[in-house]
């Protein structure tokens, strides 16, 4: 079978929670039964990762208008068109805003496979109008998908509770795919020292609360341990060069976006890894530094309830005290000890596994 890959900017080494998840998850996929294309915006290649194909995957660059707001539509329609083109069995879109989409990949008479990341209609970033267009997003990949796939419990309830027409999901977690390294060029760069930072990795964008972090850092007892943030915005916005300029004031160290073998050394190496988020489907970044042994702290959203961790772990979301308060009691208590976290649910083979069991049922029916 054939399937065309959508809604994600494309891989590899591109920043992003659905990029890192299709990444890790496609090259599983092919093999001699399942023909994987994923569908790239090439403004958004990194340099020396623009190869055509990726561990079996063929990565197809197809152009499309660059912007916030039109951007990941646009793309997803030139990505169904070319579906049909090259006579897909399968389109496998990845978000609720691209799955705006999901009627026409029916209409052209392929199968549809829609993975909800989370209510993006929810982050701060987007307007009334785009939180709109991202709810009818939804709704449309609820009612025509042949299979939808939620990557954790809280967005399966949340489907099942906003939709009584849909009758089931299939929960397919996130999941881990890193190496470990020996080395410390990262940490000789950026002059840090083991233990002796905080990390943060993400987006810069408001909703994963950066600038909350960067103000607990400030005023808690521990500012001389070096807080380093690793990530950069997609498109450059007031928020974004905010972040920059409050981190330069206090001296955050910012490493812009790094590839995988990079940010292993940053999660091995650190004190304490945070989680600020306001909204989140299943963080790969937190799923990533507990693969890494890694002390975390989080804020007691749903996704990182879900991740289960010890109550000392969480901090209330949004509250800047709280979290200093837990930054001064994790960083008092850290001997540099690793944390060991049972990961089992969260193997990208299992997921893998689960994933062709969706595709293959489909062409059965």
């Amino acid at each position: 079978m054939r399937i065309v890959v959508t809604g994600t900017r494309g891989i590899p080494g591109i920043q992003g929670g659905v990029e890192t998840h299709c990444e890790a998850l496609f090259p599983r996929i092919v093999d001699a039964e399942h023909e994987v294309i994923i569908v790239r915006r090439p403004q958004f290649k990194s340099p020396g990762y623009d190869a055509s194909y990726y561990k079996g995957v063929q990565v197809k660059d197809v152009k499309t208008l660059s912007g916030k707001y039109f951007e990941a539509f646009a793309h997803t329609v030139q990505a169904v068109c070319y579906a049909r083109r090259v006579h897909a069995d399968i389109v496998h879109i990845h978000a609720i805003g691209p799955a705006l989409i999901t009627p026409l990949v029916k209409l052209l008479g392929m199968k549809a496979v829609v993975t909800h990341h989370g209510p993006d209609y929810d982050r701060q970033k987007w307007g009334n109008t785009s939180k709109k267009i991202l709810r009818l997003g939804e709704r449309l990949g609820a009612r025509y998908a042949d299979k939808m796939i939620v990557i954790s419990k809280h967005i399966e309830k949340m489907m099942f509770e906003k939709y009584a027409f849909l009758k089931e999901v299939e929960l397919i977690h996130n999941g881990v795919d890193l190496q470990l390294s020996d080395g410390n060029d990262v940490l000789q760069k950026y002059d840090l020292q083991d233990c002796k930072y905080i990390l943060a990795v993400g987006r810069f964008v408001e909703e994963k609360g950066f600038d909350l972090l960067i103000k607990a850092h400030a005023q808690s007892q521990y500012s001389n341990a070096k807080l380093v943030i690793a990530g950069d915005a997609d498109h450059a916005d007031q928020y974004s060069e905010g972040l920059k300029r409050m981190a330069r004031q206090h001296d955050v160290v910012l490493t812009g976006f790094l590839q995988k073998e990079q940010l292993v050394q940053l999660y091995s190496n650190a004190a304490l890894f945070v989680l600020p988020s306001f909204h989140e489907g299943l963080p790969i970044s937190l799923l990533e530094a507990m693969w890494c042994k890694c002390d975390v702290l989080v804020s007691d959203i749903p996704a990182n309830l879900e991740v289960d961790l010890s109550q000392q772990d969480y901090f209330k979301c949004g509250n800047v005290d709280d979290l200093t308060l837990h930054l001064n009691e994790k960083m008092m208590t850290n001997n540099c000890n690793k944390r060991l976290y049972d990961m089992r649910k969260y193997d990208w083979d299992y997921i893998a596994a689960q994933t062709k069991e969706v595709y293959d049922s489909l062409l059965k029916k």
